[in-house]
């Protein structure tokens, strides 16, 4: 009995540490009005679609929200059309 295993992972999905905050009020984003969340690959900010900055706390708490400061969170994802779409996103700073 043989057995095959294939991989279907993608080659293109990314799965890193990264810096994520308010693209808005952290990162200088500006091509989306209001606070939505972002992350930063090699110095390059990238809105994030999966998951909304609301689903991670008060944006706007002064000790931890995304608007206030830039924290940590592992992510799985791909770059699609200049967004980070994410399969998993878990904070590693809480």
């Amino acid at each position: 009995m043989s057995l095959i295993i294939f991989s279907c992972a993608d080659k293109n999905e990314i799965s890193q540490i990264v810096d994520v905050s308010c693209g808005q009020c952290q990162f200088g984003m500006t091509s989306q009005k209001g606070c939505d969340l972002a992350i930063k690959i090699e110095g390059k900010s990238y809105f994030v679609d999966g998951t909304k900055i609301d689903d991670h706390g008060d944006a706007h708490n002064k000790q931890n929200g995304f608007c206030e400061v830039v924290r940590k969170a592992k992510v799985t994802g791909k770059i699609v059309e200049d967004r980070f779409v994410a399969t998993s996103f878990e904070m590693i700073d809480k």
